[in-house]
């Protein structure tokens, strides 16, 4: 794997675990009546998308071992161009169901 693919795993990487550590013991009222957290979610999940897209130009292969890469992709796009229909139940979900997946994925990755 090139050394530019590993910073922007790493970059994935860092930016899961602070979203991880934004709602580290907060349930979803308490994420939704946060504009603070929320705007540092919405930050984290934009880092995620670029990297991935810079990814997709430099390491396809690489890539291709992440699951749901176009889905995270359009995510980030959906975050920065139409901010205003994010509703934040979807982003709770995301958080949820989908960063653990992620994490985990991307992890393993830098360990090979």
């Amino acid at each position: 794997m090139q050394l530019e693919s590993k910073k922007f795993l790493e970059d994935i990487r860092l930016a899961a675990a602070n979203i991880k550590n934004f709602v580290f013991d907060i349930d979803y009222d308490n994420y939704n009546k946060s504009a603070m957290i929320q705007s540092a979610v919405e930050r984290q999940f934009e880092i995620i998308g670029e990297a991935l897209n810079r990814l997709s130009k430099i390491d396809p292969e690489t890539l291709s071992k992440i699951n749901n890469y176009q889905r995270i992709i359009s995510f980030r796009n959906i975050l920065i161009h139409a901010y205003d229909i994010i509703e934040s139940m979807v982003v709770w979900d995301i958080i949820q169901d989908d960063l653990p997946e992620l994490y985990n994925t991307v992890q393993k990755l830098l360990r090979e």
